[in-house]
């Protein structure tokens, strides 16, 4: 059994206020892109749970692999069988495009057909927050309007499907650690709910991604990116996430557009 886990951006991302827990409150609209990493799992050989990843190198031990932990988080709650998980990496690393968290939220979803768990989207979705704050929104894998921790969810219409995204990542590599250290949490003065239902060329002044002012300063290749995006005829622009990737919807009709690329 393949499939093919999707990157996202991030249209807006607002840090709102710090939690009690160590967490802080944001909202965003979290939307999926056509950039794939590859994950296949098939029975085991020799009855024993194998992980190989190949592709973008992935830094740390691969036993902390988030597909493994999707793996071990089921297995404890169910008598899954012994698998040989095989992933390839094309969404790049540290780059706030969540190619970790769809990774194990495809392997969820896979073993829960694979092994026939019969489990709903709710109880994916609520398995998937146990890995990470955005892993659940890629059990539906759509456009959402996300609050909290960036775990609750309501529907957003949007529609980018008459422009082309086209994303880029610098040799940098940016920690959300380091970027929530850098930013100051505060309501903004236009709900981004209100922000995202203007025309899309009206994005430009309007629709920010709070981290982008600390990591700019830290890491200026990350803006001249967003720059250049500019220059070439984006319409919007912005650095995606927590960094350091940096996206720009550009028209279709667009001439010599520029390629997705990861340094």
């Amino acid at each position: 059994m393949i499939c093919f886990p999707s990157a996202k951006i991030n249209l807006g991302l607002h840090v709102l206020s710090k939690r009690s827990d160590g967490y802080h409150n944001i909202e965003t609209v979290f939307y999926p892109i056509n950039l794939c990493d590859a994950l296949e799992i098939v029975p085991a050989v020799g009855g024993k749970t194998v992980f190989s990843q190949t592709g973008i190198q992935v830094e740390g031990n691969p036993k902390d692999n988030l597909v493994l932990k999707a793996y071990n988080l089921l297995k404890k709650d169910f008598c899954l069988p012994e698998v040989a998980i095989y992933l390839f990496k094309k969404i790049p690393v540290g780059a706030g495009l969540g190619g970790g968290s769809s990774d194990a939220a495809s392997m969820i979803k896979m073993l829960n057909e694979f092994a026939e768990l019969n489990l709903s989207k709710k109880k994916m979705e609520e398995y998937a927050s146990q890995i990470g704050a955005d892993c659940p929104f890629f059990i539906q894998n759509k456009p959402v309007f996300a609050e909290g921790t960036g775990n609750i969810f309501s529907p957003v219409s949007i529609s980018l499907k008459d422009y082309k995204i086209i994303v880029k990542k610098p040799s940098v590599s940016v920690s959300t650690k380091t970027a929530y250290a850098k930013v100051k949490p505060q309501q903004p003065a236009i709900p981004l709910k209100e922000i995202i239902c203007l025309p899309i060329n009206e994005w430009k002044d309007k629709l920010i991604n709070d981290f982008e002012s600390g990591i700019f300063a830290q890491n200026p290749e990350i803006e001249a990116l967003k720059q250049q995006f500019y220059t070439e005829g984006a319409v919007y622009a912005s650095m995606s996430g927590s960094g350091s990737a940096v996206f720009g919807i550009f028209p279709k009709n667009s001439r010599n557009l520029p390629e997705s690329k990861a340094d």
